[in-house]
């Protein structure tokens, strides 16, 4: 089948060269990690502090990079049970103007075997909670790591719990999100995240209400994601679980100094009382909601501890604005490459591990960087104020082909290659070959004998 992608084989490995790993954080980016980890052939313990494993949120959109992974994870059937697929974005002004749209099929079909679908975030979290458990994951709630203690040699590491309990590891692996403490625990020092002078209001809406009304049904009918752009401000919708809710993000400029509080859903209307009709009609349907600082993460010099035993991903290392859609798509491209890269070792001495660490941060480092900046930008280019910068911004997204730079992101010439035709097998594999420290290429040598086995066809195809 053209632009098949195919679930990758779990690794069957003798114990000299099994490592224990224990991943800090049971998120997407951690069970992601804890996923790819096992099919590398490894034992994996999740560590979550809650007190069960569930995910908070509303809404979040899988592009062509982020559904390359998870099929590569064997997870294509289970997510289609709950994926909305919608036809194509729209941008629009604040007054409800269309500037542009892109359909998603054309878009996907530049990376065959990929795909644009939408998910409630719940959803998704419980089918990577499933694969992971299906793969031989250990999941242990209630578990609060304050700290990480390395053994001399190196060779192993411990997890230190609130109570004082300590866990020993091989590996111990941090994604315990954007208010990482294992980040913290890395740089020996405290390390709070950076305010972006943004925040988002996340709400859900039942559709039965909007049914009634002729303007909203066809919101609900035609599954579209759409963009409303003013001035410090953007708005975002799409439909979630087969057409009975409605996800909406609105994304105001920052009055509060909290993570996340309990919002006021008059002063929430009041912002957009002059915007596209559609938008108050919808909130006039909101009881209740939430609102979320949002903030970043610069990259760290180092991601890893230099024993080879610790290391972090995700938003513990590299938090991004949600304004490309990217955030949780590099912590599950994070935990795809980590995986490939243990898939490679020997066996557990330092060297090795610290080699694979070395090769996981070489792909993922730049990338990252790359994602947080676009982010920024784009939050500039959706916010401008009425006038000859927000005229242009609109022009160069109706030429055709549009520009560099140019504010749909997944259609600008320059970046979306980069973005949604990333493989992370290929970036992996390029790295050990050609790129990394001395010693990698032999790694992945000593595996290209065996490329025939089925338990190692999967890795290096």
């Amino acid at each position: 089948m053209s632009g098949y992608i195919p679930a990758k084989l779990k690794i069957m490995r003798e114990e000299d060269s099994k490592l224990n790993v224990i991943v800090v954080g049971a998120g997407l980016g951690g069970l992601g990690a804890a996923i790819s980890i096992l099919l590398a052939g490894h034992d994996v313990l999740v560590l979550e502090s809650a007190s069960e494993i569930a995910e908070v949120g509303a809404g979040i959109q899988i592009l062509p990079n982020s559904s390359r992974v998870l099929q590569s994870w064997g997870m294509r059937a289970a997510l289609s049970l709950h994926a909305t697929r919608p036809k194509q974005v729209n941008m629009r002004g604040w007054r409800g103007n269309l500037i542009s749209s892109m359909n998603f099929q054309d878009s996907a079909s530049n990376y065959p075997g990929t795909f644009y679908w939408d998910f409630h975030r719940a959803s998704l979290h419980q089918c990577l909670l499933d694969r992971a458990i299906e793969l031989g994951a250990a999941v242990q709630c209630n578990s609060r790591v304050v700290d990480v203690r390395i053994c001399r040699d190196g060779e192993r590491a411990w997890v230190v719990l609130e109570p004082g309990r300590e866990i020993e590891a091989d590996l111990v692996v941090g994604a315990d999100g954007i208010n990482s403490k294992l980040r913290e625990v890395m740089l020996r020092r405290e390390d709070p995240a950076i305010p972006t002078g943004d925040l988002a209001y996340r709400l859900l809406l039942s559709t039965s209400e909007m049914m009634k009304d002729p303007e909203l049904a066809s919101l609900v009918t035609d599954p579209q994601v759409n963009y409303w752009l003013g001035p410090d401000m953007h708005a975002v919708n799409y439909v979630l679980k087969g057409g009975k809710l409605f996800n909406m993000v609105l994304l105001v400029p920052d009055d509060t100094g909290a993570s996340t509080l309990e919002g006021n859903v008059e002063e929430m209307r009041a912002l957009f009382k002059d915007w596209d009709p559609r938008i108050p009609k919808l909130l006039s349907m909101c009881e209740s909601v939430y609102k979320w600082r949002l903030c970043i993460r610069p990259g760290m010099d180092s991601w890893s501890h230099a024993s080879g035993a610790f290391t972090l991903l995700g938003d513990a290392v590299h938090a991004t604005l949600p304004y490309l859609a990217s955030g949780a798509g590099m912590s599950l491209e994070d935990g795809a490459v980590l995986g490939e890269c243990l898939s490679r070792i020997t066996s557990k001495v330092s060297a090795e591990k610290q080699m694979a660490l070395r090769v996981y941060e070489h792909c993922r480092k730049g990338r990252t960087e790359m994602v947080v900046q676009r982010g920024n930008l784009q939050q500039y280019l959706y916010h401008l104020h009425d006038g000859p910068e927000q005229e242009d911004r609109d022009r160069r997204m109706r030429m055709v082909p549009t520009p560099p730079r140019e504010a749909l992101a997944w259609r600008d010439p320059e970046l979306a290659p980069k973005l949604l035709g990333y493989d992370h097998l290929k970036d992996d594999n390029h790295t050990f070959l050609h790129n990394s420290p001395p010693g990698a290429a032999e790694m992945l040598s000593h595996y290209s004998g065996q490329i025939s086995h089925p338990v190692f066809a999967g890795n290096l195809a």
